[in-house]
């Protein structure tokens, strides 16, 4: 619903920014609330039939009428039209959502700063870090990422990393309803392709890196590097385009954009250009446009993190001097490489959501630069049904080459057999790395093994759930979450 909820908008003023086909029935029926499931449908409603992976919203049109939409938008016209509904023909039901969710809330993206932040790994703490930031320099911030959504203290949960474009655009809305005026969003590649944020207005775009992943999805990854680099294509001018400059398709999200190009660096020459001085236990030492500042950030992949929000913070106009004395205290978002010590032997535990190769090399990468030489790596790492299988073996590897000791288990299995995924994780298990491997398809088993192998001191990485408090097992979703057991497998086993 709109913020007001006596506003209802006749049906021809949300279709201003649609290409209509063909339309049969009344136009200026007013119009309610917008819904994509035909069980929710009801009188003043309009219903949007959209194409998906898994069901076609066209099957469902009869069962929306019968509800009593007033309005079908639809790519194909159903062979009966009732008379007193409105049907709208396009060439494409998601994306004419999108415009038509922007016009029903009021186009709320162009009464806020909204800074976009796409890429493979980074979104979420980038994100979190730049509206935490904005909440310490005074403003209003509204924040929509995978691990919540966040109006302000409001705390709303989220369900997926970009919601779809008629929640979107209502929570952008509420942002817009309770004084905020800047907005920090996750843009994922499936939100580009599925038009979930056509039809917002950004302030700003970042780009953190590109790696390997949702090759399920994308079928290649020239096409999930589209996907990204589309986000910036339809930047306007008036924006602003943030790539990571030391990423080898950082310069191609740039190729085509409107916006003004900006980079940030840690290698090279850049606007924004950052020089690692030390990475330890205790946080990251850096050197910031030739200013000094110690964070409280750990690992590389961190420090790239940091300066892209350092810098949109300044291209949002923040004086630079005031924007690290407040970056240099914030912490990441929950899960991503969250440290946990136990109290007796001082086992640290590290929880991060690191789900795809790069991720997690990047993980590992990291514990190798603070692990002392008498500390042992203990990793805990599974991977996801019904998703990009391509990964699975590397991912072992991978673990094997950056650990002491590795327990493979289930992560969210979905609808595939754990041991399937196993089996094929394990074969990316060299040789001469079996004998360090152990395979426990129960994954709070798994957990208690790699606390049992722990001696006084030691580190154990439990990766690729973060901060997800579930495990979906055969469409069910069932309360898992490691930080909290891995804090009871401290206490059982008396770490």
């Amino acid at each position: 619903m709109p913020t007001d909820k006596e506003i209802t908008p006749p049906l021809f003023a949300l279709l201003a920014d649609v290409t209509v086909q063909d339309q049969y029935g009344p136009t200026d029926v007013p119009v309610q609330a917008l819904t994509l499931d035909s069980r929710q449908a009801a009188p003043g409603f309009v219903f949007f039939a959209l194409r998906g992976a898994a069901t076609d919203g066209h099957h469902f049109i009869a069962k929306a009428v019968e509800q009593g939409a007033s309005v079908i938008v639809c790519e194909d016209l159903p062979g009966e039209m009732q008379s007193g509904t409105a049907y709208v023909q396009v060439p494409d039901s998601a994306e004419a959502m999108a415009h038509m969710a922007a016009a029903f809330y009021g186009h709320p993206s162009r009464s806020l700063q909204l800074i976009g932040v796409t890429g493979t790994n980074g979104k979420t703490t980038c994100a979190t870090l730049l509206h935490k930031l904005l909440r310490e320099l005074g403003y209003h911030a509204g924040l929509l990422s995978t691990v919540q959504n966040q109006i302000d203290e409001e705390v709303i949960p989220a369900t997926h990393t970009t919601p779809d474009a008629i929640r979107l655009n209502e929570l952008l809305a509420r942002m817009v309803a309770a004084g905020c005026t800047h907005a920090c969003m996750e843009v994922s590649s499936h939100a580009v392709v599925q038009h979930r944020t056509t039809a917002l207005r950004f302030a700003g775009g970042i780009f953190t890196n590109l790696t390997h992943d949702h090759l399920d999805y994308h079928g290649t990854f020239d096409n999930y590097l589209k996907a990204k680099k589309h986000f910036f294509d339809n930047l306007p001018k008036s924006a602003f385009a943030l790539t990571n400059a030391d990423d080898k398709r950082g310069t191609v999200m740039l190729q085509n954009t409107a916006a003004r190009r900006e980079t940030y660096s840690l290698r090279g020459a850049a606007t924004f250009r950052g020089k690692l001085i030390e990475n330890a236990v205790h946080g990251l030492h850096l050197e910031v446009d030739g200013q000094e500042v110690q964070f409280r950030l750990i690992g590389i992949f961190n420090a790239y993190n940091l300066l892209a929000v350092y810098g949109a913070a300044v291209l949002l106009g923040e004086d630079s001097s005031e924007v690290l004395t407040v970056l240099s205290g914030l912490l990441s978002a929950p899960g991503r490489f969250e440290p946990i010590v136990s109290e007796k032997t001082h086992v640290t535990g590290i929880i991060d959501y690191a789900h795809t190769p790069d991720a997690l090399e990047n993980v590992l990468d990291t514990i190798a630069d603070i692990r002392q030489p008498s500390q042992q790596v203990i990793t805990v790492v599974g991977c996801g049904g019904n998703r990009d299988g391509a990964k699975r073996p590397i991912m072992a590897n991978l673990a094997c080459q950056g650990s002491d000791r590795v327990v493979l288990t289930a992560d969210n299995p979905r609808f595939e057999d754990p041991n399937s995924i196993l089996a094929e994780m394990q074969a990316g298990v060299k040789v001469q790395d079996q004998a360090k491997v152990v395979t426990i398809p129960d994954r709070r088993e798994a957990i208690r093994a790699a606390v049992l192998l722990a001696n006084p001191g030691d580190i154990v990485l439990i990766a690729g759930k973060g901060h997800e408090t579930y495990q979906e097992v055969k469409g069910v979703r069932a309360e898992f979450d490691d930080k909290k057991v891995l804090k009871e497998m401290f206490e059982l086993l008396d770490k």
